[in-house]
């Protein structure tokens, strides 16, 4: 974050641990409603406003997960064991993915966003390491070659099914890009996935980071995606819906 902009400190209320609990109740709010209240829905009603706002809440939650995968790139002391955790929750994570938000046990076409997370660590831990290699060529060109990078890897994760599919790559680009810039970061962030109206409440938030990692405990952080998805894909697939 850009210590010296004075003007933003007083938004920087919460910590890390803070805002990740935010965005897993937005999460969970998300789910809740793809798994259990749209196969109810008929387009009018009290059910259908309930869904309404919890799509309102269920999209503050990606921005602050891209935005603290770009964090955790820039701050964890291992890269691969980061990569590595993201892979295998991803791997646990697939059926109760599927059997939560599709109601059946295996979806191809349709995969988590442990994966898409991995796949945009790996983006910008390439496009790093090219910016290590290439500091004797005009900068231009590495700006080049990462935008063809980014380009690539967009096609791969629509082709993948990864959820929020190249949304998420640009997100993860232009969050590494202005990664000391944070209403730049949002700005371009924002404009990646505008189409999602509500989800500037999440990137909004992104300016309330205070910059400390506050309690947090890392199991549940990663347990609470796949056990949160089982129970509703228990729910989803007991009622028959």
């Amino acid at each position: 974050m850009d210590k010296n902009n004075g003007k933003l400190d007083k938004l920087r209320i919460f910590s890390g641990a803070q805002l990740k609990y935010i965005a897993f109740l937005s999460m969970l709010a998300d789910h809740v409603n793809k798994a259990l209240i749209y196969p109810f829905l008929s387009g009018e009603g009290i059910l259908q406003r309930i869904s309404d706002a919890f799509d309102i809440l269920g999209r503050i939650a990606f921005p602050l997960f891209a935005f603290f995968l770009v964090e955790g790139f820039f701050k964890t002391g291992n890269r691969k064991k980061y990569l590595a955790s993201l892979l295998i929750f991803g791997i646990i994570s697939e059926i109760p993915f599927d059997m939560a938000l599709s109601g059946v046990f295996f979806e191809p076409n349709s995969n988590n966003i442990m994966f898409t997370l991995a796949l945009m660590l790996v983006i910008i831990w390439i496009i790093d390491t090219l910016k290590e290699k290439m500091q004797k060529f005009p900068k231009y060109i590495w700006y080049l070659v990462s935008f063809v990078i980014v380009g690539i890897i967009c096609i791969i994760s629509m082709v993948a099914g990864l959820d929020y599919e190249y949304h998420a790559i640009i997100i993860g680009y232009f969050f590494y890009i202005f990664h000391d810039k944070p209403v730049f970061a949002i700005f371009s962030g924002y404009l990646a996935i505008f189409k999602e109206v509500w989800s500037l409440l999440g990137f909004g938030l992104i300016l309330t980071y205070n910059g400390k990692r506050g309690k947090q405990n890392k199991l549940f952080n990663y347990c609470f995606y796949p056990v949160h998805l089982l129970i509703l894909g228990i729910l989803r697939i007991f009622l028959k819906i």
